[in-house]
């Protein structure tokens, strides 16, 4: 069978069972939900074993980064959803007098869930707890980068799910472009921007709504106030968590002048403890693949040879991919670790001797998927977060949105389209359809022929709504 009939044969499987499992109620979508997290929690050593063989992902790293994201949202989407699927009843304004109004959540129908590597099994079925609890049907295409990863997650779904609700269609980036041939309902995407608009561009043709989880240059800000050595430990865990290669982790910090040398003793001291003899660390992956290595490297080549000053790390392993905790400073607008998301463990640190010029930097580029402010200074936090833009904002903390299921995540413009977590993503997958009931009264006074008394009527009416 060609490959485009395959995918056509499970999307047209699929379209057929939409109708019946927009249907389901909370209940049935529970019974589902409540499988899929006792397979989880059936297999966390064969979760563990899977993405360790991708890039020697620590198993701590795999349970809190993965796993525990994913147990939380499937037990408070399990919680929420027979609420989050009762209509919302809403008010109506004077001119619908006689009417009542509610919003009820339907199923958007076929979609399609495209998961990244970093983060492969999280990033594939986070996404798909929304779409099971909205209703809909699904074909999940995870990264070709991570096998090890993408057999556990083929092993999770079939299990689970029958073919014509969800279903894994594995393959290189042809096959993603076949499968955006598709007209599906409804594209979640997570990945680089520079793909995100090849995805929105493929959605425009089927007219499909698409979530684009994507990136960027995610700033930490640390004024003179921060407790410096509290804010070095949640910079160093979270920068190098995954070995950096996650979307939300601090792309760059922004550090007051007068506090720049004692932060980076701090930042040490905190590498020192978590990690000692980083290469031999258990705590401490590596990069997905030899491109990806190559990438970094050659970021970080460009920047030393136009003048980074190297803090700390740089050491290097091409037969282990293997590329330790990097720290520089003296960077400037000239180097690509200052014009691209670095998706890597290469920390920049920029100066600045008055906010207003911190929150510039930040303004100057695309905005980010998210903010850190570390600070104790009301006044400062206030500052930053009124006069930037970004997808999440934290402050004195680091990487917990992604699992904060009470607010949205997700990027703005360049950096992400559309929201997830808890609500939100059910909220993703479904078309928030408003219902209108006439309960009495009549508009026939409205209807035509018009009357020069109607018009004016209308006029003074305008003055009272």
């Amino acid at each position: 069978m060609i490959l485009q009939d395959y995918f056509q044969e499970i999307f047209t499987r699929q379209k057929d069972n939409a109708p019946v499992i927009a249907t389901t109620n909370a209940t049935e979508r529970i019974a589902k939900l409540k499988k899929l997290q006792k397979f989880l929690l059936d297999h966390v050593e064969e979760a563990c074993e899977a993405t360790y063989m991708d890039f020697r992902k620590p198993h701590a790293e795999t349970i809190i980064g993965e796993l525990l994201v994913l147990i939380s949202e499937i037990s408070y989407t399990i919680k929420n959803l027979p609420k989050w699927m009762r209509p919302e009843r809403q008010a109506v304004p004077l001119t619908m007098l006689g009417t009542s109004a509610y919003i009820q959540y339907e199923a958007k129908g076929n979609v399609l869930i495209m998961s990244p590597w970093n983060y492969p099994i999280a990033l594939a079925i986070k996404p798909l707890v929304s779409a099971i609890a909205a209703g809909c049907v699904v074909m999940v295409k995870p990264s070709e980068m991570t096998p090890h990863s993408s057999a556990f997650l083929r092993k999770v779904l079939s299990t689970v799910f029958p073919p014509d609700e969800v279903a894994l269609v594995e393959g290189d980036a042809e096959v993603a472009g076949r499968l955006l041939k598709l007209p599906f309902n409804h594209i979640f995407f997570t990945g680089s921007p520079a793909v995100g608009k090849i995805v929105m561009k493929a959605a425009a043709e089927n007219l499909a709504s698409v979530t684009l989880e994507l990136g960027g240059k995610s700033p930490a800000i640390v004024d003179a106030s921060a407790d410096l050595e509290a804010t070095a430990r949640r910079i160093v865990w979270a920068k190098f968590f995954n070995n950096g290669q996650t979307c939300i982790a601090p792309d760059y910090i922004l550090a007051d002048h007068s506090i720049v040398d004692k932060l980076i003793r701090e930042l040490k001291v905190a590498l020192s403890e978590m990690y000692a003899d980083v290469k031999s660390s258990p705590s401490y992956g590596r990069i997905v693949n030899h491109k990806h290595f190559d990438r970094l490297c050659a970021c970080l080549d460009d920047a030393l040879e136009k003048g980074a000053e190297l803090v700390i790390g740089g050491q290097r392993d091409e037969n282990e991919r293997f590329l330790a905790p990097t720290i520089l400073m003296q960077v400037n607008e000239n180097m690509k670790v200052m014009q691209e998301e670095i998706f890597g463990p290469i920390l920049p640190i920029v100066t600045f001797k008055k906010l207003p010029e911190a929150v510039a930097f930040v303004n100057n580029k695309e905005k980010p998927l998210a903010l850190y402010i570390h600070s104790v200074e009301s006044e400062h936090i206030d500052y930053v977060l009124k006069n930037t833009t970004s997808g999440n904002a934290l402050v004195n903390e680091v990487l917990t949105q992604f699992g904060n299921t009470e607010i949205p995540f997700g990027g703005v413009n360049n950096s992400g389209i559309g929201k997830s977590n808890g609500f939100y993503g059910f909220k993703e997958f479904s078309n928030d359809k408003g219902v209108m009931k006439r309960r009495f009264g009549t508009l026939k006074f409205l209807y035509p022929p018009y009357s020069t008394k109607l018009v004016t009527l209308l006029k003074k009416g305008l003055r009272w709504i």
